[in-house]
């Protein structure tokens, strides 16, 4: 039985979430193909243009818009003409554990397997590994079904309304192979936690979001089609549709809640209005990407990998 969110409240902690506001910034795929491209090394603009297909003039205006939040920095390597090279800042690597999950979910979900590093290597255990989320608090292994929420709307960061996100419409190449552009957008991201707040049904989702209907159905149709979300009819009434979460998106609950605490900590420096409690601990969780060798804790620079793009790394 599917009990009714406080739709009211959903809303509220929706659009004051660390979430949504940190998805202004990281919810399209083309900078999220940056932030990665820039974790493999990759840091200057012909050879990221290369590696990631993106248009040049898109490449531009994500360089500068990265460069202006303070996430990457540019070094000139040449003068005549003046090139530059994008290093990561200490916010930057920041994004190390959401990126480690976006990679752990690419390598099990995703069809860019070959563009990523086939294996991890932690040097401070000396094992390769694969990336799990952990409770900060007391180390264990953490997934979706571990935790539970407490809705606190944020009105510092309770402003800017949601409607007037854009929500372009993804090809049917794209949906069906579930490439970076669906699964990173700020839309399907929101409507996959509205879903795991509780919102299983069109209105509830319309509402928590403050989505229009035409923009949330494409939306929706697309995210079935990619598997991300399963549409079943509801056993009480044949005349409605709800959407529950599939094996994979609930697999992108690492990234969706590593991406918000990067956000509320070292973007916005303001607390979450969505706060998860870990049950088996009963601390507020916190999240911490270990290494599944040795249980600790993962630093960008004491992780090694073969090179994807013809350069050691």
């Amino acid at each position: 039985m599917i009990s009714n969110p406080d739709l009211e409240l959903t809303h509220a902690a929706l659009a004051s979430s660390t979430l949504s506001h940190g998805l202004k910034v990281f919810g399209d795929r083309w900078t999220v193909q940056v932030m990665l491209s820039a974790f493999l090394g990759i840091r200057r603009f012909d050879e990221l243009q290369s590696y990631s297909n993106i248009p040049r003039p898109t490449l531009s205006d994500r360089l500068r818009s990265l460069v202006q939040i303070g996430v990457l920095k540019p070094r000139l390597y040449q003068e005549k003409p003046p090139r530059h090279e994008y290093h990561l800042t200490r916010k930057g690597l920041g994004l190390y554990d959401a990126t480690l999950m976006i990679w752990a979910w690419e390598k099990k979900w995703g069809q860019r397997a070959q563009d990523l590093p086939k294996t991890l290597f932690h040097q401070t255990c000396q094992h390769s590994f694969s990336p799990e989320l952990c409770c900060k608090a007391c180390g264990e292994k953490v997934s979706m079904k571990d935790l539970d929420y407490r809705l606190v709307p944020n009105a510092r960061l309770h402003h800017q309304p949601m409607e007037g996100l854009r929500a372009p419409r993804m090809s049917g190449r794209e949906a069906t192979e579930m490439r970076l552009g669906l699964r990173v957008d700020r839309w399907s991201l929101l409507i996959l936690t509205a879903v795991v707040l509780g919102c299983h049904y069109f209105d509830q989702i319309t509402q928590a979001l403050a989505i229009g209907p035409k923009v949330l159905s494409r939306r929706l149709s697309d995210m079935v089609e990619a598997r991300l979300l399963q549409c079943e009819t509801d056993a009480h009434d044949a005349r409605r549709r709800l959407y529950r979460l599939t094996p994979s998106s609930r697999d992108l609950f690492g990234y969706i809640v590593c991406l918000s605490t990067w956000a509320g900590e070292s973007h916005l420096h303001e607390t979450s209005s969505i706060r998860p409690r870990h049950r088996a601990c009963q601390h507020s969780f916190s999240p911490m990407v270990a290494c599944d060798h040795c249980h600790q804790s993962l630093n960008p620079w004491e992780v090694s990998f073969p090179s994807t793009h013809g350069k050691s790394a």
